[in-house]
This record gives structure tokens, sequence and C-alpha cells, in this order.
């Protein structure tokens, strides 16, 4: 697949945003951490004061989202109580411990030379995403928190909401000389992504979160650095040693798929063990159909639950994100991992188990970002896990995994304080 071919005009605007952004680096990177809460805090204020011509930009993109699927309206809406959400978040990330400037680790070396590796800020990070103009608020604050200059290529879906964000956020960069610290590439033009990745030595680091095409492109293009935020293909697995978590296995499982089925923690799969998939299944299925959940299984499920419908092979490794969810009847716990290692996305798995040593084997043998133990996939989550927001789920082994916060988007740098050591 080659890349689109990039218009004269998408490239000049590519260019002059990562310039720009580029240009405000360094004067982010002398802020120090109270000048950075202090802002964060305004910024805050500033999506509460605009949280009205925001929703009048959201209605714009949601108009305009006939073609879209239930599960990315369900991403592009905004209103009051989401907007009040994305502003705690950035009250949230500012009052976090700052994530520069501490010592990772530090010694004194043979020579006498005291040895210190400490985070620092990547420099400027490209954050791709599709859908969600939560996105927008998250990804600025969070790379602001840590020092970064930041560039927003949302998609076209929610590019109204995006403007608006993007504009309330500058207005208060504004009065500090940075509005130039949070960039935003305001075209739909998708060849501008091909542009962009390849920006060596202005661009740090991509982050692109979004659909498989989205990836493709993303991961086919670029030649600056790329931490991936991949499809959730989450799974969860019901073990033999369920006695007393029948009742919380159904809810478990109730709440990953249905509390919200349109996000990437949302389980797609549950693999239940053949010992109790007679005493479970049933309970399991009736639960699900009440919510208003299609249910995919395999002919062993089928025959403990007539009338659902045959899975196919494609369906153990799509990601729905909507309410149909697919179940699978397995002889042992390594069937259980053979088939999450075979059709999952190394985003989020889950075991409902009373045995300690079953639970200590699956956090071995599974490969993904997040495990749980006897709680829902959707607890895979950066406001969840403390982070205040994430930037997105890695679903990357390197530069970092699972939700990254404000500490996942630093870099480590080594200092050495001598007194006049020369080296024999």
């Amino acid at each position: 697949m080659n890349p689109s071919p990039v218009s004269t005009e998408t490239l000049q605007l590519c260019r002059d945003v990562a310039s720009r952004a580029s240009n405000a680096k360094n004067p982010l990177r002398k802020l120090d951490a109270r000048g950075r809460t202090e802002i964060l805090r305004l910024i805050a204020s500033a999506i509460r004061r605009d949280a009205p011509s925001i929703l009048r930009e959201n209605q714009k993109d949601l108009e305009a989202s006939s073609t879209l699927s239930d599960a990315l309206k369900d991403r592009l809406r905004l209103d009051p109580s989401r907007i009040s959400a994305m502003a705690e978040a950035v009250d949230r990330i500012a009052l976090q411990p700052d994530p520069l400037g501490s010592n990772v680790e530090e010694r004194t070396l043979p020579s006498g030379i005291h040895l210190q590796k400490r985070r620092v800020p990547i420099g400027v990070i490209l954050v791709i995403y599709e859908s969600r103009p939560n996105v927008t608020c998250d990804a600025a604050a969070l790379c602001f928190k840590a020092g970064n200059a930041v560039i927003l290529r949302g998609g076209k879906e929610s590019a109204h909401s995006n403007r608006a964000i993007v504009a309330s956020i500058q207005s208060v960069l504004g009065t500090i000389g940075l509005s130039d610290a949070v960039g935003f590439v305001d075209s739909p033009d998708r060849s501008a992504i091909d542009a962009l990745v390849q920006m060596d030595g202005i661009i740090d680091l991509a982050i692109p979160r979004g659909g498989p095409a989205l990836m493709k492109a993303v991961t086919h293009s670029a030649t600056i650095p790329v931490v991936k935020h991949d499809a959730g293909n989450c799974h969860i697995y019901i073990d033999q040693h369920l006695t007393g978590l029948e009742s919380k296995a159904v809810d478990i499982i109730l709440n990953a798929k249905t509390q919200r089925p349109g996000v990437c923690n949302a389980v797609e799969t549950v693999l239940v063990h053949s010992r109790v998939a007679p005493l479970i299944i049933p309970r399991l299925i009736e639960a699900l159909s009440r919510a208003g959940v299609e249910i995919r299984g395999d002919a062993r499920t089928q025959s403990l639950a007539p009338g659902i419908i045959l899975a196919t092979e494609s369906d153990w490794a799509t990601e729905y994100l909507a309410l149909i969810l697919a179940v699978r009847i397995v002889d042992s716990l390594d069937e259980a991992c053979l088939h999450i290692r075979t059709y999952g996305s190394q985003h989020t798995e889950a075991i409902i188990t009373t045995d300690q040593h079953e639970a200590d084997r699956f956090i071995a043998e599974v490969e993904s970002a997040s495990v749980m133990i006897n709680c829902s996939t959707r607890f895979a989550d950066g406001g969840e896990y403390g982070l205040g927001a994430e930037i997105g789920i890695s679903t990357s082994k390197l530069h970092a995994r699972g939700p990254m916060g404000a500490q996942d988007l630093t870099t480590y740098q080594w200092v050495a304080r001598g007194s006049g050591q020369i080296r024999s």
C-alpha cells in the first residue's frame, strides 16, 4: 500500500503546525511544575466556560454522522456531563505529581561521579485519533503536564468539536505565549497523516488510536517512532474453580459488555471451562439476552443455549463495539490462553476464578497490557488507574503499555556530576 499523494496545500499546513509546535517545546520545557499546574487549572475552567459553544459545534458533527455506526456515534457525542468529565480530568491531571525532573535511579560511580537518570519531556508528540472529541482535551492536557508540545490530528467526523475544544485550550495558552504548544491540523485530507509521520527531526513520537485502517496507514508510512493504540478484542475466561463466584461472574460479564459497548475495553469474547459450562452458560445467556445482547456461540455453547447464533471463525477475531458477544467452551486454562494468543489484540484480558494458582498462570501466559482478576475489563482505563486521563491504551510493547498517562509521555536523560574526573 503506497502513501497517498500529499497536496502542496496540505504539506504546507502540516509543516507550519509542526514547526510552530517544535518552536514551542523549548519555552514549554522551561515552564516549572507550578506554572504547568496553574495553566492546566485554567484550561479546565475554560472548558467549563466554553461548554455551550463546544456543544453547539458537537451538534454539527452529530448532524453529519448518519453514516457512522452506533458505537462511533456514541464516541462522538458530547453532553453537559461528558464536558464536565473532560474538565474534571484536566483538573485531576493538574493535581498529579510532576512527572518531570524526578530521578528514576541514581548512584555514585567508583570514579566519584554522581550519576542520575532523570525524567524529561519527549519533545513534540503527534496524536492521531478518530471520533472521540474528548481525546482532544485529554491528549493536550497530558502532553502539557509532561512538558511536551502536541500536534492533534482528529478525524473529520469530529472536526467542529475538536476545533472548538482546541480554541478553548489555546485561549489559555495564548496568555503565556504558548498557544503553539497545542497544534491542530485542521484538514480532512487523509494524506496529512502520511506527511506528519515522516517529519523526522521535528516530530519525536506518533501515537495513533483508532481502527485497523488507521493503524495500517500509520505503521506503513511512519519514519518516526510509533506507539500503537490498537483494537481491543478483549476476553473474559471463566475458570473451573468458580464456587461462590457464579453470580459475580454474570455481573462482571454484563458490566464488561453492556456498560459501554462501543469502547476498546469492552469484552468481546467469553471463554467458559467445560466443567462449569452447564451451570453458568444458561444463566449468563439469559442475563445477556435480557440486556439486549446478541450471542454467537460455538456448537457446544449452542447445545446448552438453543437458539443462539452459531459463531464463525471471524467472530473470534472481531472487535464488535456493539451489543454482540462471542462465547466458546474450552477444556482447560491452557486452551483458553491459546485462544487469546491466537485471536486477541493484547489489550485487556480477565479471568474469573477462586484459585490463586490458576490466576497466576493466567497472568504469566497472556501477553496483554492489562490483566484483570475477578473484575470487569472496563477498569482498564487511565482514569480508573489513577492517571487522571489517558492519551490512549497502548497495545505496543515499547515504549509504554496499557493506559498511558503523563509519566508515560516522558523519556530519560542521564546526568553525570563530576569534579574534574577524566577516564583512563
